[in-house]
């Protein structure tokens, strides 16, 4: 102090200077001050994972990968027992066309041509993204040739090649379009994100279960109503009813964004459509063309919005902090 009892100007300075770093602390306040973190919205007012950045493109491209894949699958079983090659053909269309697809919505949603080539540039195992880009090149390339060849015999073409070709073709089709349609809940499955981690092993089984699902109500959809589309309609709704059932049952502060807000109320519509609702369907009106119309079109609609509350609700989750801390300490 001077003589007149004013302070010093450093003694000011200071003042301000341990003013200024009192306001920091107040605005970034411990988890247990600082409400937003208590609600989960935020870490010292950052989230601790970066959420899922893809587009509208990425969901759609995991459903039409599923079709495809198993359309794949159903084709190569239907040459295995000798079944109607009308409808042989129209699955391995179905595989072609998904499989042409699929590039497509990647390279819309990566921005450029280019960064998709770059993912074959070299194979990773440890990759899922690598891996699966090598899946689907090996299974559109295995599909092609499959369909190739059943054409030209369909047309009267003779040569002691198209047989075993077309045997190759399908049975390579079918092992990589498993891979297909299971791989895209592996990768979403292996990431950080805390409700995709939590639900690895149950991803890759729902997606492959609507994949399978979907194919089938698309060829009953195109007048294939035989029994086995009948059959795996209801084994397909039938696990997505059990997986439903034990999603609801294992409720955890992980898994909130499953229950909770948009992507919460969007998987439950989209499993009950999926699940329930398409086979009670097959319960009440199978025995009718409508019915079983019904219960596919409710299946491939159940299965498509799904794919949208995955990725919503890991949008969700990756915002939350205090899930990631569970998932760790669970581990």
């Amino acid at each position: 102090m001077t003589s007149s009892g004013k302070p010093k100007a450093t003694e000011k300075r200071l003042d301000e200077i341990r003013k200024a770093a009192a306001e920091r602390r107040s605005a970034v306040a411990p988890p247990a001050e600082n409400p937003k973190v208590q609600s989960g919205e935020s870490y010292y007012g950052l989230p601790v994972l970066k959420g899922p950045v893809w587009t509208w493109e990425v969901p759609l491209y995991f459903i039409v990968g599923g079709i495809s894949g198993v359309s794949a699958c159903i084709a190569f079983a239907a040459q295995l027992l000798h079944r109607d090659p009308a409808l042989i053909r129209f699955a391995l269309w179905m595989a072609l066309i998904g499989g042409a697809i699929c590039p497509v919505l990647l390279i819309s949603d990566l921005g450029r041509p280019a960064r998709f080539l770059n993912m074959l540039r070299v194979f990773k195992f440890q990759s899922a993204m690598s891996l699966g880009a090598w899946i689907l090149v090996a299974f559109s390339n295995c599909v092609l040739l499959a369909l190739v060849c059943l054409e030209l015999k369909m047309r009267g073409f003779s040569n002691p090649l198209l047989t075993p070709l077309l045997w190759f073709g399908e049975c390579s089709g079918a092992v990589t379009g498993l891979l297909l349609a299971s791989y895209t809940g592996v990768l979403i499955g292996a990431t950080a994100i805390p409700v995709w981690s939590e639900n690895r092993i149950v991803l890759p089984v729902h997606f492959l279960t609507s994949g399978l699902g979907c194919s089938s109500g698309i060829l009953e959809l195109a007048g294939f109503l035989i029994p086995a589309t009948q059959i795996i309609g209801f084994v397909a709704s039938g696990i997505e009813t059990l997986i439903g059932i034990l999603l609801e049952l294992r409720k955890s502060r992980v898994g909130a964004p499953l229950y909770r807000g948009e992507s919460g109320w969007t998987l439950r519509i989209a499993g009950i459509v999926e699940g329930p609702v398409a086979l009670l369907l097959r319960l009440i009106a199978g025995s009718t063309p409508a019915g079983r119309y019904a219960a596919a079109g409710c299946f491939l609609a159940g299965a498509l919005l799904s794919r949208y509350g995955w990725i919503w609700a890991g949008r969700v989750s990756a915002h939350d902090p205090h899930a990631l801390f569970q998932l760790q300490r669970k581990s």
